[in-house]
């Protein structure tokens, strides 16, 4: 039973195709959880009962965790003990109708398109790292892929003559399509610029900083908040913003749930359905500030 919890991560991981941060949210939700059995349950993990989950919830409340933070506690249990069921190891899910506090799922912050235009034309392509950072953001905004998948990309996930780029973020390959100026920006990126910058000729990255070497996280986030501070946008920009906004640019366009959901590399839908959620909540604005009798 000492290895339920690392068959549970490569179940998340190989078979739920989950990303990376949330494999290390369930993990980390059900190690805690297995050191409170160990301390205040005779059970073992598979033998919990419904009773002693709820009474594991009143515990993070009373410990000062937050609703959001006791709410994920209770989903990442609820996928643990399917795991289990799955398995044969127990017959009935304890955490499936646990019912932590109720939390309001905060909507993201999504730029306007307008603000997205203001944004991707501040780079100026008369120099390098112009050509390098139009290329990045406007790949971002065409893909809504994650900024660590954006730094992971090699130069051969690229096909520029097909229009759309391979990305194998969350355990799962994609394959994305571009928009024109996104094929734009990248063909002149790595025509004009990527050979002078890179250190060695063997670099496999996309995008690389000023010594030649992939980028990082870090070195990204930089660049999106000194554009921001020159397009003087108001709002806090995130490499995640503008994912946001691509998702919710395209519902508000057309697009269906499920193929943003594949774009986005969602293992589960009701991830994605927030930008559902995001829409209605902009066209009721909408409706308040412009019917007459609202």
């Amino acid at each position: 039973m000492n290895d339920l919890i690392p068959r549970f991560e490569a179940y998340l991981r190989v078979e739920r195709g989950a990303a990376q941060n949330t494999i290390s949210s369930y993990v980390r939700d059900v190690t805690q959880f297995s050191v409170y059995v160990s301390e205040h349950l005779t059970a073992d993990l598979p033998a919990v009962s419904h009773e002693e989950i709820l009474g594991y919830m009143q515990f993070l409340t009373d410990s000062g965790k937050s609703a959001a933070t006791v709410t994920r506690g209770a989903a990442s249990l609820k996928c643990f003990y399917g795991f289990l069921i799955d398995r044969g190891l127990t017959a009935e899910n304890p955490a499936k109708n646990a019912a932590p506090m109720k939390t309001a799922r905060k909507l993201p912050q999504v730029l306007t398109s307008k603000e997205v235009e203001l944004l991707l034309m501040q780079p100026r392509t008369g120099d390098l790292k112009g050509y390098r950072d139009r290329a990045m953001l406007e790949l971002l905004y065409a893909t809504g892929i994650r900024v660590s998948e954006l730094i992971a990309l090699n130069i051969g996930d690229l096909n520029l003559s097909a229009g759309f780029v391979k990305c194998a973020g969350g355990g799962r390959e994609r394959v994305i399509p571009l928009y024109p100026a996104a094929i734009r920006a990248l063909s002149d990126y790595t025509l004009l610029a990527r050979g002078k910058m890179i250190g060695r000729l063997s670099e496999q990255a996309l995008f690389v900083n000023v010594s030649g070497e992939r980028m990082s996280r870090q070195g990204f986030w930089k660049i999106i908040k000194h554009y921001q501070e020159m397009a003087n946008i108001g709002k806090q920009i995130t490499p995640h913003t503008l994912r946001h906004s691509f998702a919710a640019h395209l519902l508000e366009n057309g697009a269906d749930l499920r193929s943003i959901q594949e774009m986005l590399g969602h293992a589960d839908i009701s991830s994605t359905q927030v930008y559902a959620s995001l829409v209605k909540h902009k066209l009721k604005d909408v409706y308040n500030r412009a019917h007459p009798r609202a």
